[in-house]
């Protein structure tokens, strides 16, 4: 049943001066869905939304087009425009950008002690999260670790292009619900890439980050490739 994005949406005191940016716009539904607030398949209302965020559906779409093209929300004709559900290749994408980018700044980014630190407290809540059972709490820390290590490298461009890829990995959790143990067995990873960051050993923690990146793929894509044939099997079944 598709979701209504308004009801996901804060009303801030910044709205009326933003509100004329389809920037601004598409940069408040890329931070929800990068939080979980919005899930694959929920709907967003024109109506609903040009009203909730004080804007015109002009200004709107543009910022739908800008997530279409980043891959967050998908546009079906005579039905509307809805969060995107990241498929095989999608997924292999996602690897790829990150592959390129997060054991490089592993590798040359500034490691200072208040990033360290930051790090710490991140993987340590992790842990906590992993103790209580709690699948989302693993995953809000898995991603500010990863946006953590982005950040090393200093750059805001950087930055930007880890929260479009962030955004759309929140998306692909949301396929690993039926394994819910996917981010535990990556907690004690994670602790270990921080570990070898405090020690200095930067290239065993871009190796390390390298390797993490192609399990964490390789897992990913099983699952999907499981789901899509167990529905289709599904769907031969109720042809019959």
């Amino acid at each position: 049943m598709a979701i209504e994005a308004a009801t996901e949406l804060d009303r801030t005191s910044g709205v009326a001066e933003h509100a004329h940016t389809a920037t601004w716009i598409a940069t408040v539904l890329r931070g929800r869905i990068a939080a979980g607030k919005l899930t694959p398949g929920s709907k967003l209302s024109e109506q609903t939304l040009s009203t909730a965020l004080g804007v015109s559906r002009n200004t709107l779409r543009e910022a739908f087009s800008t997530l279409a093209s980043e891959s967050m929300v998908t546009k079906i004709p005579n039905r509307g425009v809805f969060v995107a559900s990241p498929g095989i290749e999608e997924v292999r994408e996602i690897y790829r950008v990150r592959r390129m980018i997060e054991p490089a700044a592993a590798l040359w980014g500034e490691a200072t002690p208040e990033v360290l630190e930051n790090m710490e407290a991140i993987v340590r809540r992790a842990q906590a999260a992993r103790d209580a059972g709690s699948v989302p709490g693993m995953a809000d820390a898995n991603q500010a670790l990863h946006s953590a290590v982005v950040g090393l490298a200093g750059s805001a461009s950087l930055r930007t292009l880890m929260d479009r890829v962030l955004a759309e990995m929140r998306l692909v959790f949301h396929a690993m619900a039926s394994a819910p143990d996917f981010h535990s067995h990556y907690v004690d990873r994670n602790v270990e890439l921080v570990e070898r960051l405090r020690a200095g050993h930067r290239e065993e923690a871009a190796a390390g980050l390298r390797d993490y990146l192609d399990s964490a793929e390789a897992e990913l894509l099983g699952h999907l490739a499981g789901e899509a044939a167990a529905g289709q099997a599904r769907a031969g079944e109720g042809a019959r």
